[in-house]
């Protein structure tokens, strides 16, 4: 099946399951036809309505009684950092960013199983299989840069993002553990909406900002930020 660009989808619904962000709660989550094979335009007019992708799935979450899950993105025309992301910027300026396109790498995937063993230990996604970590990140129909961050040489993290239409879709971010006080996440997305607002795109998509969750709630710093409810973008000027 060729790549579906302007073709009709089909979406498909998952029974009831656990919740992974908040304890207690249960999810469904709507999923693209994974038989389909969707590629950059497609998925750049999916992501304006909600939509996310995870390797070559492409998904939304449309769980019961709530909406927890909040699509969120950042106009980069107007954003205004603050004064501790202002303070990261300056502290992470001996950093070298290279742009290496999307395929697997054992330096990057070595990176990775640090930071997971550190972060997520004992989680699914702590994984020694090269394979679950190529089928998260890596999506042959979508285009995709992964940005690296090294300091004379050494790398220190690397920032995964879908390079759409008209924007820049955060993916995934992993670093060197032992560089915590960097703070490497936060710099990665400051990065990217550089990057982004250099390329004349519009915005950049942080995915899915949930208040309750702490791994989630981070989203909401990057202002002012833009979130999809009912239908439409709206923006939040907090």
């Amino acid at each position: 099946m060729g790549i579906a660009d302007q073709q009709a989808l089909d979406f498909y619904l998952t029974p009831e399951h656990e919740c992974s962000y908040l304890p207690g709660r249960t999810a469904q989550t709507l999923f693209a036809d994974p038989s389909v094979r969707i590629g950059t335009s497609l998925y750049s007019e999916l992501i304006k309505y909600g939509f996310r992708r995870s390797g070559t799935h492409v998904y939304r979450p449309q769980c019961p009684g709530g909406d927890a899950c909040i699509p969120i993105r950042v106009p980069v025309a107007s954003f205004q950092p603050s004064r501790s992301q202002r303070r990261n910027w300056k502290l992470n300026a001996d950093l070298e960013v290279v742009t290496v396109g999307s395929e697997y790498r054992d330096e990057h995937f070595m990176l990775y199983r640090r930071y997971m063993h550190h972060r997520h230990q004992g989680s699914g996604m702590d994984t020694p299989d090269p394979d679950k970590y190529s089928d998260f990140l890596i999506n042959p129909y979508i285009e995709a840069d992964f940005y690296e961050f090294r300091l004379a040489g050494k790398l220190l993290g690397v920032a995964v993002a879908d390079v759409l239409n008209d924007a820049l879709s955060a993916v995934y971010t992993y670093f060197d553990p032992l560089e915590s006080a960097r703070a490497l996440g936060v710099y990665a997305v400051l990065w990217q909406i550089e990057a982004a607002k250099a390329s004349g795109f519009e915005h950049v998509y942080l995915g899915y900002w949930i208040k309750e969750c702490q791994k989630m709630a981070y989203k909401d710093r990057y202002r002012p930020f833009e979130v999809f409810r009912d239908g439409q973008w709206r923006e939040i000027i907090p």
